[in-house]
Order: C-alpha cells, then sequence, then structure tokens
C-alpha cells in the first residue's frame, strides 16, 4: 500500500510496530507441531444437546463426560431462561427448545428452577409447535413431537437422474444432511430413552390438542403443503413408488461419503443426521461405520475441565491459511520457517479426488482445498482461493510441487464460475431458489448460489498468480460485483457479519487487480458507507440481526475483526478518494481504527471478541471463529503501517 497518509506521530506508529510484534509473536506460538493453525468454532448449544441426544440412542453416553455436558448447557442459559442462537439476541425458541430437551435427557426435572424459567420463555414464543423442522426432527425420534408435524421426504428423489433435478440442485450441507434423513423420515422411528422423557410441558396448546402440520402461508408456498399431504397419504397406503430402491440408494450413498475418519461432510449436521441413519437402519453401536462415526464426533467435542461442548465444524485450513497470510503481510520473510512448514502442509492437504462438485461441473479436474482435515468430497472455493493467496506469498519445501498445486487450484476454480459471473462456495449454478420454500426448508439454506464475498475472494486471488484467469471470466466477474453493489454502497456479506464482510472483499479485491480507479463511483459509495458506520471508540461492528433488519447495516458494538475488515477496506479504496475534505475524513478513521486496535490488543499480543462475526445460514445459523479476532487484526494494523514505509521484520 503506498497511498500517501499524513504522517502519524511517532508514539503512534511505534504503538503500531508493538502490536504488529506482540501479535506475531502470539500466533507463532500457536502453531501446531505439523505445520498448521487450528482454533475453536462456536455456534449454539444445539449441537451439544443434539449429540446428547444421539449418545442417549446408542447408549454411548456413559463413556462421555455428560456431566460436563449438562454444566456447559446450564452456564450459557441467559438470565430470561432462554438460549441465544448468537450473544445478544435475546433467546431463540428452537434452540431453547433443544437445550431443554439436552437437560432432560441428562436427569434434570422439569420443576428445577432453571428450567420452569425456561418453560416459561419457551411458551411465551409459542412452544413446539412454533420451533423449526430441525427442532421438531430431534423431538419425533424420541416421542416428543409427532411426526404427522414434519414433511415427507420421498426417497425415490434419490433415483431422479443427475442431469435434470436431483438430490445435487441440493447445497452440499443440505445435501449432506437431507440423504440420511431420507431414512429416518421414512422409517419414522421412536426411541426410547433413559431416562425416558416427555415434553408436554412445552406445548400452549397442550400436546393432547396440538395441531401436528405443516404451517401455511397464504401464498402460492401453500402448494408443497398440499404435495406433502399427497405424499403422506401414499405412506399410509404403502404405494410410495421405488421406496425400497430410494431407500437402498440413500444408504449407499451415505455409507459412500463417509470419510475412513468417519466424518461426513465436515460438519455436525452431516454426521449426526447420518449416524441416525445408521440407527434408523439398526447398525450396531460397535459395527465400523458408527464406531468410526462417533469417534469423528468426539473429534469435534471440546472438553475442558468443567465443560464438554460440540464444535459445528473445525477449520484447521481456514485458520492455517489465514494466519500465514497475515503473517507474511506483517512482515515475516516467505522462508520463514514457519510459512514452510504451513506451505507443506497446506500442499499435502489438497484434494486430488473428484467430489459431489464434478455432478455439475463436468469440466473440472480436482485441485481444491476443504475447510476441514478430512472433507475430500466437499472442497471449496473460498478456502481455495485464500489458500492460493498464502502459498503465493510463502516459500514451500518443493516449489515446484506448489507450483503445481497452484496451478490445479487455479483451474478448478475457473471451472466452478455460475453463470450470473459469481461463485458459491461448493457448487456451481446451485441456485434453484424455489427450494428455500419446500416446508422442510424452513432455515432457507437449501442452495448455494453465487455471493459477492466468495466471487471477490476468487478475484482477490487473481492478483497473487501468474496465470490469472481469461479476460472473458475477469469481467463478468466484475460485472457481477458491481450488480450486487446494495443502494447504501455496501456488499452483502454471505459467510461473515455481514456487510462490512462483504465490503471488505470487494474493495479488497479491486485493489488486489489495480480496478480501484476504474469503479471509482462504486468504492466512493462503499468509503462513504463506512465512514457513516464507524463508532465513536474508533471501530466498527455489525450486529447478526442485519441480515432480518436492513436498518441494523454496519451497526453494532465494535469488535476486532470488524473493525478489521473496515481498516482493511478503506486501505483498499483510498486511491479513489480525491477531494480534501474526504481524504482528510478518511484519514483520521484510519487513524482512529488502527488505535482502537491498538488500544484494545492484550499484553499477550491477542485480541478478545465475544461476539459471532462469522456465517453459517443467515438469520438462523452462526459462527465464532476464535481466530478471527487474532489474524485479521494483524493483516489490518500491517497494511496501515505498510502504506507508507517498509515492514519491520521480527
Amino acid at each position: 500500500m503506498n497511498m500517501h497518509r499524513a504522517a502519524g506521530t511517532a508514539a503512534i506508529d511505534q504503538a503500531i510496530d508493538q502490536a504488529i510484534l506482540k501479535s506475531q509473536t502470539a500466533l507463532l506460538s500457536l502453531q501446531q507441531p505439523d505445520g498448521y493453525w487450528w482454533a475453536l468454532l462456536e455456534s449454539n448449544v444445539t449441537m451439544t444437546a443434539e449429540a446428547v441426544l444421539l449418545h442417549k440412542l446408542y447408549g454411548s453416553d456413559g463413556d462421555r463426560p455428560m456431566h460436563k455436558a449438562l454444566n456447559y448447557l446450564q452456564k450459557h442459559q441467559c438470565e430470561n431462561g432462554s438460549w441465544e442462537l448468537y450473544k445478544g439476541d435475546g433467546g431463540n425458541l428452537s434452540v431453547s427448545i433443544e437445550a431443554y430437551m439436552g437437560l432432560r435427557l441428562l436427569g434434570v426435572s422439569a420443576d428445577e428452577p432453571r428450567l420452569v424459567k425456561a418453560r416459561q420463555f419457551i411458551l411465551a414464543q409459542g412452544g413446539i409447535t412454533k420451533a423449526r423442522i430441525f427442532t421438531k426432527l430431534h423431538l419425533a425420534v424420541i416421542g416428543c413431537y409427532d411426526w404427522r408435524g414434519l414433511p415427507s421426504i420421498p426417497p425415490w428423489i434419490m433415483l431422479l437422474p443427475n442431469q435434470g433435478f436431483s438430490i445435487y440442485e441440493l447445497s452440499s450441507w443440505a445435501r449432506g444432511s437431507t440423504v440420511p434423513l431420507m431414512v429416518v423420515f421414512d422409517r419414522k422411528p421412536v426411541w426410547l430413552t433413559d431416562p425416558a422423557i416427555h415434553l408436554d410441558e412445552l406445548y400452549v396448546e397442550g400436546s393432547q390438542r396440538a395441531q401436528y402440520e405443516l404451517p401455511r402461508k397464504g401464498d402460492w408456498t401453500d402448494a408443497f403443503v398440499w404435495l406433502d399431504t399427497g405424499f403422506k397419504i401414499a405412506e399410509e397406503l404403502n404405494l410410495v413408488p421405488f421406496r425400497t430402491e430410494g431407500l437402498d440408494a440413500a444408504e449407499k450413498w451415505v455409507l459412500e461419503r463417509q470419510e475412513a475418519t468417519g466424518d461426513w461432510a465436515g460438519i455436525i449436521p452431516a454426521m449426526l443426521n447420518s449416524l441416525l441413519a445408521m440407527r434408523a437402519l439398526k447398525y450396531d453401536v460397535n459395527d465400523p461405520v458408527v464406531s468410526r462415526g462417533l469417534a469423528a464426533l468426539d473429534r469435534f467435542a471440546v472438553e475442558t475441565d468443567d465443560e464438554y461442548w460440540i464444535q459445528p465444524c473445525v477449520s484447521p485450513v481456514w485458520d492455517t491459511a489465514l494466519v500465514m497470510r497475515s503473517l507474511s503481510e506483517s512482515g515475516l520473510e516467505s522462508s520463514h520457517p514457519a510459512l514452510k512448514q504451513g506451505a507443506d502442509w497446506l500442499i499435502k492437504m489438497q484434494i486430488l479426488d473428484y467430489g459431489d462438485w464434478s455432478v455439475k461441473n463436468r469440466k473440472g479436474k480436482p485441485g481444491a482445498w476443504a475447510f476441514e482435515f478430512d472433507n475430500r468430497f466437499y472442497p471449496d472455493v473460498d478456502d481455495t482461493a485464500v489458500v492460493v493467496m498464502a502459498l503465493a506469498q510463502a516459500e514451500s519445501s518443493n516449489e515446484a510441487l506448489k507450483a503445481k498445486a497452484i496451478d490445479r487450484a487455479v483451474n478448478w476454480i475457473e471451472t466452478m464460475q455460475c453463470r450470473p459471473g459469481g461463485w458459491a462456495a461448493f457448487d456451481v449454478d446451485n441456485d434453484q431458489d424455489w427450494l428455500n420454500d419446500v416446508p422442510y426448508g424452513d432455515l432457507r439454506a437449501m442452495i448455494d448460489p453465487n455471493t459477492a464475498d466468495v466471487t471477490a475472494r476468487v478475484l482477490e486471488m487473481v492478483g497473487y498468480v501468474p496465470q490469472g484467469l481469461p479476460i472473458a471470466v475477469m469481467e463478468k466477474a466484475i460485472a457481477y460485483l458491481m450488480q450486487e453493489q446494495e443502494p447504501e454502497g455496501c456488499w452483502f456479506g454471505r459467510w461473515g457479519v455481514n456487510y462490512i464482510y462483504g465490503t471488505c472483499g470487494v474493495l479488497t479485491a479491486l485493489r488486489s487487480l489495480n480496478k480501484i480507479n476504474q469503479f471509482r463511483n462504486a468504492v466512493l459509495r462503499a468509503i462513504q458507507w463506512l465512514l457513516n458506520c464507524q463508532n465513536t471508540d474508533g471501530g466498527w461492528g455489525e450486529t447478526c440481526q442485519s441480515y432480518a433488519d436492513r436498518s441494523l447495516m454496519g451497526q453494532g458494538d465494535s469488535t476486532p475483526s470488524q473493525t478489521a475488515w473496515a481498516l482493511m477496506a478503506l486501505l483498499a479504496g483510498e486511491a479513489a478518494v480525491e477531494s480534501q475534505d474526504l481524504r482528510d475524513r478518511l484519514e483520521l478513521a484510519l487513524e482512529r481504527s488502527a488505535q482502537h486496535l491498538v488500544d484494545t490488543q492484550n499484553a499477550e499480543g491477542k485480541w478478545s471478541e465475544e461476539w459471532h462475526t462469522g456465517t453459517g445460514f443467515p438469520q438462523h445459523f452462526y459462527l465464532k471463529y476464535h481466530l478471527y479476532c487474532q489474524h485479521f487484526p494483524l493483516t489490518a494494523l500491517a497494511r496501515y503501517r505498510n502504506r507508507t514505509r517498509l515492514a519491520i521484520q521480527p
């Protein structure tokens, strides 16, 4: 970054240098012996509650520290009796019901004061009948909800040809979770647990008077409810076509996609649902498929002195690539042993198998990376682009091998471009939006369309690789990004909260491609929006609620990661600023944000972040990456410092 800025005071510059050095030291201390970085990933308590249920069903709970799971669930209960989807949301109905279920399965009495308070919250929110489909599913398998109120998933869907509509029109995460549920929804099991529980007290109208039916919206989507009624009649009359063949295909599909390590799709919902399917198919707890699956679930668990909880996913590839980038940009030589070791590990993690992506992408060849340790069926574009940039900024023990790995990745990414011009996370042209309106899809996460943030990551990557992408591919992608700019001047963030994340990605991409001046008007609108969102403490923050309420775009308590994103975005776009008034305003905002990051760093060189700043499913599932608040501030401070002077080597 060679743009001019007014010289800061020597004290501020020195403080930034020290903050960078401390952050580098802290991150280097976290590198694992094999060369990777990996930190915790939090969501909400439902992962743990559902794992408790699964272990109860398999009788494997005695081998796990369930008393610590109880402590965890109790610790995360809010004052109003609820459990939250994300910090500060005031409580979520479905999350609270599942936490309540988990505590009851762990032996807590419904009359215990904590659960009395929880029950009051749940009933005030409408009770079980207002919960989401997946919550009702977990209640149904233990007899606490009637299967009549859940949608049917005809198993013959498994037999539809891949060339037309098929399971591959579902997003990778929906596919990995839905195929095993075809078995569960067909069998409609009701299993007894020890202790056996009922949750009649969570029905506002009483469980006997509850209407076990799918909700209607009074619009065209009610056609899906009528269709579901037909499916249910066919089930009752045993007239479901190709039922046996479809169930066999679903079982085969699930078995084929289990990793040797026991994982399915690298995410807990797919893992839990696959194990539920095995239970419905009467697989024994000692069957290798089940035992490997339970062992994989254990590897997602976190156990402390007094708590036990389940991560929704693990993120070593993502963490490693982003940390390496921050260390590179903050002054570590490309030959630094830590970077070289990280590069070697990443190269070994490249996936050279054909995954589910190849069903719709017939011309692409393997060469991508996944998020997790083991997930060969589901590499993703975002991880792959970040890994390519990390490798481009670091040396490896075998530069020829690294070059081939990068070539494979860039070629694969090119073939993953979607029709509108952007890139999605896991699939190409996975965009049939009507699927979000089926009763089963009430999380509205059934598809994986191209998004501005993933597209921006790909375009940023192009600036780091000599081979780049074809001009036509680039022009189409940039045109897509310009079309996606919001009226306010920002961009939507699909995988990070929210508009600050999306805007950072796009401006950084335009800077990487030297396109800032070419799209000056769009960049200036984004800069003005960011400046108007800066908090009085110099930082930026954005609540997860901005996904539901546009008036909250860019609004929220300051966080290290979101402050870093805003700072990086402004640094990327500053070349577009010509007026002196706006330049002065921008300069002040940059210095205040850098000072905020310096002031909030602790003595160990780290930052703390309470809020969820990662996104799983907008409005329904959020993530807290424990390394986001470490490497993103380092990258931002390094770019701020490097505008006018060479990095100081640690």
